[in-house]
């Protein structure tokens, strides 16, 4: 671990502690708290302490430009896979990553679910995107663990904030772009001007790969640029079909057609896996090559992921924008034998205009939805659902603020061949009320309630 530290708690003797000030929090109020744990430099905007004091107009971009400076240079060597969009980014990174290892390539992947080493879980983190200290340090730490290849999800925020200065990528993707953020990018303008952002990170024989599909594909463009779709593009996708728990896809490269069967199901999952395929030909691999381990990848836990209960089925999903919540609704609907029920909440403190919008999706593509809380964080729950109900205009529905109980509701109304869709929290194994994290894991209760 780098010595130099921007969290007073992680402080050990001999370190240099920055005192950055953040949106909630000042690290100039925790300086003390550093010099008690070990710091032997400060590095901040004012004051004057007991210890070697560097006093600089932003201690945020000091820190960006010390690391860029002194450690980008150890990451020449490494491959940099990088993915941004609003939905997808996880799957297709954790599907990347895992096509990587079954190739015997060493990698990492940073994201929403973890950082992993060659697809072995090492830590949770904080963001999607980490701060640019902590993203070091697990740079470096791959780097220590002889990774050649590093995979990441590349978020707005952390596009917006210079996050990732001094990182370079050798390919990227764009996934898709629909509503969500904008409590923080304010427009859709705003939000696009920032996922564009990737292309300054690109080395310049970099290669970029778009969903030409998506409205806004095209604004990717790039000097070696790569589209995939069903529509016209490089990586064309020509047809699909499910098969129990697989789907198979023809798709098109180089006027060469491939087939190949996949563990993932849904249309939004054969986006997901076609994008990985190309990240990682991109690197140089032979597309029967990718082929040939398909058999032996699986979505991440959270991602469409299915439980059998009896006749019926739950499929948990960590779909929480509208056009997330949409697609899964709408691909389930693709094989839907019974009714559909979802279970679907919105997130305290964060952009309301979504709520009215995915409380109408819901309740217009489900047979029946129950709404409850999905960390509803500092915000009244009661506005949370105000606002989500205000979307609604069928009366197929009934709140339950309570989230476990919602689930054992959803459970109970399950008939014959019938799916509930649990929407929002995934992979998340907590529930924020407000500053608190409480255990709460939607695949937990599923499983607790089913072995009753």
């Amino acid at each position: 671990m780098l010595n130099i530290k921007n969290n007073s708690n992680m402080v050990n003797k001999g370190d240099t502690f920055v005192a950055i000030k953040g949106h909630t929090v000042d690290g100039h109020d925790y300086i003390n708290d550093a010099i008690k744990n070990g710091a032997t430099k400060i590095i901040c905007e004012h004051g004057d302490y007991s210890v070697e004091t560097i006093k600089v107009e932003n201690t945020e971009e000091y820190l960006k430009k010390y690391l860029n400076e002194n450690y980008s240079k150890c990451f020449e060597n490494i491959k940099f896979i990088g993915i941004t969009g609003t939905n997808g980014k996880t799957t297709t990174a954790y599907l990347t990553s895992q096509i990587l290892t079954k190739l015997n390539i060493n990698n990492a992947y940073i994201g929403t679910i973890g950082f992993y080493i060659n697809s072995k879980f090492i830590k949770e983190l904080p963001n999607t995107t980490p701060d640019i200290l902590l993203l070091y340090n697990l740079i470096l730490e791959a780097k220590e663990n002889n990774v050649n290849v590093i995979v990441m999800e590349v978020s707005s925020h952390a596009l917006s904030l210079e996050r990732i200065t001094g990182i370079k990528f050798d390919v990227c993707a764009f996934t898709n772009l629909t509503e969500d953020h904008l409590d923080y990018h304010i427009t859709m303008e705003n939000y696009l001007k920032s996922k564009k952002l990737i292309l300054n990170y690109l080395k310049k024989e970099g290669i970029m790969i778009s969903n030409i599909d998506d409205e806004y594909g095209k604004c990717f463009k790039y000097k070696n640029f790569k589209t995939l779709g069903f529509n016209k593009s490089d990586y064309m996708i020509l047809n699909y079909s499910y098969k129990d728990i697989t789907t198979n896809i023809s798709f098109k490269y180089l006027d060469k057609i491939y087939n190949v069967e996949t563990n993932l199901l849904n249309k939004f999952n054969i986006y997901n896996y076609i994008t990985a395929l190309a990240l990682v030909n991109s690197l140089g691999i032979d597309i029967d090559d990718i082929i040939n381990i398909t058999k032996n990848i699986y979505a991440p836990n959270g991602r469409n992921e299915i439980i059998s209960l009896n006749n019926n089925k739950a499929i948990i999903d960590y779909a929480h924008t509208p056009d997330a919540v949409e697609k899964i609704i709408t691909s389930t609907l693709e094989k839907k034998e019974g009714k559909i029920i979802t279970i679907i909440g919105c997130g305290g403190d964060r952009d309301p205009k979504k709520r009215p919008i995915m409380g109408n999706i819901a309740t217009e593509l489900s047979d029946y939805v129950i709404f409850t809380n999905d960390n509803p964080r500092t915000e009244d729950e009661k506005k949370i659902m105000k606002d989500i109900i205000s979307g609604v205009r069928k009366n197929n529905y009934e709140i339950i603020y309570d989230r476990k109980s919602a689930i054992k509701k959803g459970i109970d109304l399950l008939n014959n061949k019938d799916t509930l869709l649990i929407l929002g929290k995934g992979h998340e194994d907590y529930q924020i009320i407000g500053h608190t994290k409480y255990h709460l894991s939607d695949k937990e209760e599923v499983l607790k309630y089913k072995n009753l």
